[in-house]
């Protein structure tokens, strides 16, 4: 009978201890998923637009209460598929506001994106918005992609995935081209 109760015992405290190591897992995810960095304009320009190397950095301006915006972003996510083994850099830039970061996290980790997030924190959208393309009008979603520090293409509006991969493709072949010139 005693050993009976020592079985018992045992095995109610390897149930516990199994329930905190899985706790303890599913925090290390919740955490893992919070990848949204809030950053300054200028900080943003360093991660792409002032780098002069010859990656492709792929600038997806968006927010979650844009349908376009958020319609897209699957394709961004296939491209960074398609172009794993390039040197393509895909970034998106949240325009949500700075007091919807949870908000922007919870999205990001429900629909799994994978490329790098930012959240931009400016309150002053026209302080910024020629510095990343004089045509722009702040309409969102908009692209805009840098190489060897310079901005070589923008487009305002929405992509589908064949659009996308195309001037993906087209600003690489432009690039490698002008860099063999020199």
């Amino acid at each position: 009978m005693f050993e009976l109760y020592k079985l018992q015992y045992i095995c109610f405290y390897m149930k516990v201890v199994l329930k905190i190591i899985a706790v303890a897992f599913l925090l290390g995810f919740v955490c893992m998923g919070k990848k949204v960095e809030v950053v300054t304009f200028g900080q943003l320009q360093e991660q792409a637009a002032l780098k002069n190397n010859d990656t492709l950095y792929v600038v997806n301006f968006w927010a979650t209460w844009c349908g376009p915006c958020v319609k897209e972003m699957p394709f961004f996510e296939e491209s960074s598929k398609i172009f794993a083994n390039e040197k393509v850099k895909i970034i998106y830039v949240c325009l949500n506001s700075f007091k919807e970061l949870d908000g922007v996290e919870r999205f990001v980790k429900a629909k799994k994106i994978q490329n790098e997030v930012f959240l931009l924190n400016e309150s002053n959208p026209n302080s910024w918005i020629d510095k990343v393309d004089g045509g722009w009008s702040g309409a969102i979603p908009a692209t805009v992609m840098y190489k060897g520090g310079e901005s070589i293409f923008f487009k305002e509006g929405d992509f589908t995935q064949v659009q996308l991969d195309e001037a993906i493709t087209n600003m690489n072949k432009t690039i490698i081209t002008n860099i063999d010139q020199k």
